[in-house]
């Protein structure tokens, strides 16, 4: 892959959604079954293409490449963990529709500067069957909200946690600094046994014995994390300390840069955690608010996603041909905010769903967005002017509840996964000829 290959391995690698590129790589390997998964198979073909793929970004990252067995078995615990996601969103009748898929796409394409019948095209030429990546893409989108259903939205903060955090007894995150955190998880089995947990002690206390002595913690973390994130090292990114998981927050502070912490142990496992980069941040930043306006269209019963598209585009044609935005705002939203124009007033960051949020934030002020698709229907969106100014009482309440979920996500996601594993039947057939 050449043009695309950056972005796509970013979107497929990240989230852990199984892709495969086999139309360009020639004659494929005799397929086999390598795993059973309830009453799902993953092939020889579905692990060779995710494991070429992988090995593709490794080297484009710089990362030394782990031995090829190593990271075969890891990619295959990969496509188990994807399977039990994907049934389970089956199982409780979450799915993404055309619509929503389509728009992700679209976005997609704007990302590599092209329309999406270009995107396509490319697709094709780098040897990617354009089906194929399109339904990957939808099974990226079913696990992303499926973990916010079970997940994310099941998270509960308390105002007695908000009010010690205000009061400065939670003093996380006083100092005003970011952390590059990345980790290595060796997941622990749900009610494991002392035994089990004794053999992962001593794996955990090789792979740091290894660390310590200057091996690349990249390299380590591809070879034996069993988290989503070992392909990209580890890491979490660059966030406020108050935004890591708080299992990492108390050893973070104490680490010099480069440094690898002594094994942490919780509910999902052992951590090896290694400080990557610190940096400092005002420690009061102030509040970004965005004014604008909206037409919504809803899909409901009686529209389906077709129509509501084709009347969203025409209303899109007729507000580029000069049409008033507060007029047709009003004579055919289909919200609160229809009888004042759209007008949305003042909107914090997290008011709005996040695909609406992020064409947003896009946007420059008087610029009217394309056809945005959200789990509401379709929105047209203008952004009127922006401002940044102290946040009141209660959204400064708001935004300390939110930060406290986000540091309970990461271990919370990987404590219901840890679970969901443990409760799918998994039969590995790698070893077997």
């Amino acid at each position: 892959m050449k043009r695309l290959f950056p972005w796509l391995c970013l979107c497929c690698l990240l989230s852990g959604t199984a892709w495969a590129q086999g139309a360009g790589r020639g004659v494929q390997a005799a397929d086999r079954i390598v795993a059973v998964v309830n009453d799902e198979v993953v092939t020889y073909v579905e692990l060779n293409d995710r494991l070429e793929l992988a090995l593709s970004q490794l080297r484009r990252q710089g990362t030394r490449l782990p031995p090829r067995d190593v990271l075969e078995r890891q990619m295959l615990e990969r496509l188990v963990t994807d399977k039990i996601q994907l049934q389970r969103a089956k199982e409780i009748g979450l799915r993404v529709d055309d619509g929503q898929l389509e728009q992700t796409l679209q976005r997609i394409a704007a990302g590599n500067k092209m329309s999406l019948a270009q995107f396509r095209d490319a697709l094709q030429q780098d040897g990617i069957a354009f089906t194929k990546f399109r339904e990957d893409i939808r099974a990226e989108m079913t696990i992303a909200r499926l973990r916010e259903r079970e997940v994310d939205a099941k998270i509960v903060v308390s105002e007695g946690e908000i009010d010690n955090y205000l009061s400065g007894e939670s003093a996380v995150g006083s100092s005003g600094e970011e952390y590059e955190i990345a980790h290595i998880l060796l997941r622990a089995p749900e009610a494991a046994s002392p035994e089990q947990i004794q053999r992962l002690r001593a794996k955990a206390d090789q792979i740091y014995d290894r660390l310590k002595n200057g091996e690349d913690f990249a390299e380590m973390a591809a070879s034996y994390s069993d988290a989503p994130d070992g392909l990209q090292g580890g890491s979490l990114g660059m966030r406020p300390l108050d935004r890591l998981p708080s299992v990492f927050s108390d050893v973070a502070e104490k680490l010099k840069v480069g440094e690898v912490a002594p094994l942490i142990r919780s509910s999902n496992g052992f951590h090896i955690v290694k400080l990557v980069a610190k940096r400092g941040l005002s420690a009061m930043a102030p509040v970004k608010q965005t004014r604008a306006r909206h037409i919504l269209i809803k899909v409901n019963e009686l529209v389906s996603d077709t129509e509501a598209r084709h009347k969203i585009e025409d209303l899109h044609e007729r507000l580029k041909n000069g049409a008033k935005f507060e007029e047709l705002a009003r004579l055919f939203s289909q919200d609160a905010s229809a009888s004042k124009g759209g007008d949305l007033g003042w909107l914090y960051q997290g008011d709005t769903v996040p695909e609406f949020e992020r064409a947003m934030d896009g946007l420059k002020p008087g610029e009217l967005s394309s056809p945005v698709r959200s789990p509401f229907g379709y929105h047209l969106i203008r952004v009127e002017e922006r401002r940044v100014q102290e946040a009141s009482g209660d959204r400064k309440r708001a935004s300390v509840r939110q930060l406290l979920k986000e540091r309970r996500q990461d271990e919370a996601y990987q404590d219901w996964l840890r679970q969901e594993r443990d409760r799918a039947y998994v039969e590995s057939r790698l070893d077997e000829p």
